[in-house]
């Protein structure tokens, strides 16, 4: 019998090579080539199989008539908002996070109000046993809840079982990484087996109508684990945030081929499972206290959210040869950015400064609208001077010590005057001025240090 043809793929990117090699030539990891069984359907003495016959498709016109997916909404607010309104039949999503942050929770939560509603769920675990799904289930205050459950690695026993049990509404698959199909010949986890697998998953979830949702491991990086290929063939990739240290959590969108992209939804880790928040801002800026030195409150949006959250600052004169720069919930070339602005048009000297910055609540800030409220943290921890009381800040900052407009300056603000703040600091080519909040508006990083400096 002739041997199945081998190739050598790369764990970390998928890249196929001919050959093993100890470094991969798609990612540059070293050691990450691993041998597997190409897997081609072959024919007698090895031959490929032929190929269907070809045939035409149908085209359609671009302004032809077409409606909106539909929804089906779980009840749970801030998984429907992440989600674009509800799960859609015939969907595939993608949910991915560190291990124990709460993504089996949240899943077994929203399958669990959507099975109260009526809709056929099934909850399909590799990595627990039924008993262990039961036991988180009863403590969740969901013990009743009509979900069919199930405890299997192989794909194609999962499939048939579906196929004779269903239809389903949804379906939870927790996790892709334990799955394995027999079509392929390596081990569970691997990138061969992966893409195959979600393959799989996904035709099911267009042939049935059936919303497939999938759970995934992360490396270390906080990527979801496995081929990129696999995040491209889903319509929606999640990814569920939150620190150890701190009791809420962040269900994050990035693709969504049926929503907005960026959408976040905020959840609180409980005894009971993971609570809704409504209103986030409230949750980050809980725990604040008089107005200090090196604090200032950011105005920023979070997909189509309004949100509020507090930068700390502290900057103090170094002991070491070389300052040290420390970041946590913002970017660290962001800030070397920041400071090299300062110091260069603005003429503060943060040379000789250990600069530690640090965005409260263990949040991260990725929106360019930060640079500004990072600044008058800085500038305040610096200068020994706080910001005036009640005061929010938001805009970009460039490398001319320009301070740019940002977008959606009104929700901003409407945000800030309902959680009681007074006044504003914003570009001052803002198009849009608050009504019930004072603005005080600059158009560099100079006119911010000075509004600081008079307050």
């Amino acid at each position: 019998m002739a041997r199945s043809p081998t190739h050598y793929v790369c764990q970390a990117c998928g890249t196929v090579a001919a050959k093993w090699a100890g470094k991969c030539e798609g990612c540059g990891e070293w050691n990450t080539l691993v041998e597997e069984a190409s897997g081609l359907a072959a024919g007698p003495r090895g031959q490929r199989a032929p190929s269907r016959a070809r045939s035409a498709i149908a085209l359609e016109p671009l302004d032809g008539d077409s409606e909106d997916a539909p929804r089906l909404a779980t009840g749970m607010a801030e998984f429907d908002r992440v989600t674009g309104g509800g799960l859609v039949p015939g969907s595939a999503l993608l949910v991915g996070g560190d291990p124990g942050i709460g993504k089996s929770t949240v899943l077994l939560q929203a399958v669990a109000a959507l099975a109260g509603q009526g809709a056929p769920v099934a909850y399909l675990s590799g990595e627990e046993a039924i008993a262990q799904v039961r036991l988180r289930a009863r403590r969740l205050g969901l013990g009743t809840a009509p979900v069919q459950l199930a405890a299997e690695t192989h794909l194609e026993a999962i499939l048939a079982t579906l196929d004779k049990a269903g239809p389903f509404s949804a379906v939870v698959i927790d996790s892709i990484q334990t799955l394995w199909s027999e079509a392929i010949e390596s081990a569970p986890g691997t990138v061969s087996q992966v893409r195959a697998v979600a393959q799989d998953l996904v035709k099911f979830a267009k042939k049935r109508d059936t919303a497939v949702i999938l759970v995934g491991h992360v490396t270390k990086d906080g990527q979801i684990a496995g081929p990129r290929v696999v995040e491209h063939m889903v319509d929606a990739v999640l990814y569920f945030e939150g620190e150890r240290g701190h009791h809420f959590r962040i269900l994050r969108t990035v693709k969504n081929r049926f929503g907005p992209t960026d959408e976040i939804g905020v959840f609180e880790m409980t005894d009971k499972g993971l609570k809704e928040v409504a209103n986030p801002s409230l949750l980050f800026l809980g725990e604040r206290g008089e107005q200090a030195t090196g604090t200032a409150v950011f105005a920023g949006i979070e997909g189509t959210r309004p949100l509020l959250v507090e930068f700390q600052a502290l900057v103090a004169p170094t002991s070491y040869g070389s300052p040290r720069r420390a970041v946590v919930g913002w970017d660290n070339a962001r800030l070397a950015m920041i400071l090299a602005v300062l110091e260069a048009r603005c003429g503060l000297q943060f040379s000789g400064h250990d600069v530690y910055l640090n965005v409260a609540g263990g949040l991260r800030i990725s929106e360019p609208g930060a640079d500004l409220a990072a600044a008058a943290a800085l500038v305040s921890a610096l200068l020994a001077k706080p910001l005036p009381a009640e005061t929010v800040v938001f805009g970009e900052a460039a490398l001319s010590g320009a301070v740019r407009a940002v977008a959606q300056s009104d929700a901003r603000l409407k945000e800030a005057a309902k959680l009681g703040f007074q006044r504003a600091i914003m570009p001052v080519n803002s198009p849009s001025r608050g009504e019930s909040i004072t603005v005080t508006g600059v158009g560099s990083l100079a006119d911010l240090i000075a509004a600081i400096g008079e307050a």
